[in-house]
């Protein structure tokens, strides 16, 4: 993922070195476009940020009973740790040592599950929004469309930005 943006960068910076020769025959059109607002403002991506927020809260629903868990015996060591027995404290921390492993690896497990599921809704909407902003660029003749958030673009003006034409292109494909 770097790489590309990294060669985006470097080819931005070639065709920039490169524009004063171009110039002199076609006016440098650039333009900027910001996937990730694009993909929150169509209609697809809308119902996948909400598939994907109740995959969140099932997840958390699943990790909440194990914190809980967690949290009391951890409260219950702290508490009772002068009235124990050695082997009775030894044996609440290896407890507590094993939720905590337990809430870690299920915390990844999850995590993991979550990225599948955010590249299987949203990757199909992104390769959609980069078909269409290629159409535009040839269509309206742009030199370079930068993606807003790339490594190297640090400002540019909001006429430059053609995010909202994008959006409306996708939602009439569908």
């Amino acid at each position: 993922m770097r790489a590309s943006k990294l060669r985006v960068l470097l080819l931005s910076a070639g065709l920039f070195v490169f524009a004063g020769a171009a110039a002199a025959q076609d006016a440098v059109k650039i333009a900027v476009v910001d996937l990730d607002q694009a993909i929150n403002a169509t209609d697809q991506g809308k119902k996948a940020r909400e598939e994907l927020q109740g995959k969140q809260k099932q997840a958390e629903g699943q990790l909440k009973p194990m914190y809980e868990r967690g949290k009391a015996l951890a409260e219950e060591i702290q508490s009772k740790r002068f009235v124990l027995s050695e082997d009775a404290l030894r044996q609440k921390q290896l407890d507590l040592a094993e939720i905590q492993s337990n809430l870690r690896s299920k915390g990844a497990e999850l995590e993991g599950q979550f990225k599948v599921d955010y590249e299987r809704l949203v990757g199909p909407l992104r390769d959609k929004l980069l078909g269409i902003v290629s159409d535009l660029g040839k269509e309206q003749g742009y030199t370079l469309i930068l993606e807003r958030g790339t490594p190297g673009i640090v400002y540019s003006k909001e006429a430059l930005d053609i995010t909202d034409q994008v959006v409306q292109r996708f939602n009439k494909k569908g």
